[in-house]
């Protein structure tokens, strides 16, 4: 039976599926890769909510300095004294004013980072769809209809799936980063009743 399906159908609805699977990978690499960078960023720190506070491998304390609500960040930062006079400085940080954290209030799953790679898989369902569409429209026979509309179905899905997140903002949830005392979170980050 599938030689009766012309070759060009195979090949669209195989081209169709790599986009798919390339579109997954990479929104599982983004993830994985800001994640990454994130724990980086904090090695060998530990942050306490209830204090609101980062502890130094040291035992220092960083504590937060500002909120910066239009860069959605909460930054923490060491005395500089104590940083300068620390034996493991070179290791922690450069900088003169003390050692720096910053928090972001978004999650990944709301960060620009995320619409980016986002819009970018939604660009390669998009193709998948239109690619299945026209070999729709160009071949009628029954087979390779029911191929193509085998593999638009969860496509499609998929698709609207990911750009409902994309398009349709975030759940509630995915609130701050710990550490963003502000409207309608509280200090550890939790959202607060309205």
């Amino acid at each position: 039976m599938i030689w009766t399906i012309p070759i060009e159908v195979m090949l669209a609805a195989g081209y169709a599926v790599f986009l798919v699977v390339v579109a997954l990978v990479l929104e599982r690499l983004a993830r994985h890769s800001h994640q990454r960078s994130e724990q980086f960023q904090v090695a060998g720190f530990k942050y306490h909510k209830e204090p609101d506070h980062w502890e130094c491998p040291m035992g220092e304390l960083l504590t937060r300095q500002e909120i910066d609500r239009h860069r959605r960040v909460v930054r923490y930062q060491a005395p500089s004294r104590v940083c300068n006079n620390c034996h493991i400085k070179e290791n922690c940080t450069d900088s003169d004013t003390g050692r720096e954290i910053e928090r972001h209030f978004d999650s990944w799953l709301q960060s620009e980072l995320r619409r980016f790679h986002r819009g970018i898989s939604l660009a390669l369902m998009l193709l998948a769809v239109l690619i299945l569409a026209i070999e729709m429209v160009r071949h009628n026979r029954l087979e390779a209809l029911l191929v193509l509309a085998g593999l638009l179905a969860p496509i499609g899905a998929i698709g609207l799936r990911l750009g409902r997140a994309y398009f349709g903002g975030q759940s509630p949830g995915n609130g701050p980063a710990p550490g963003g005392s502000h409207e309608g979170w509280d200090r550890a980050g939790n959202e607060t009743e309205r």
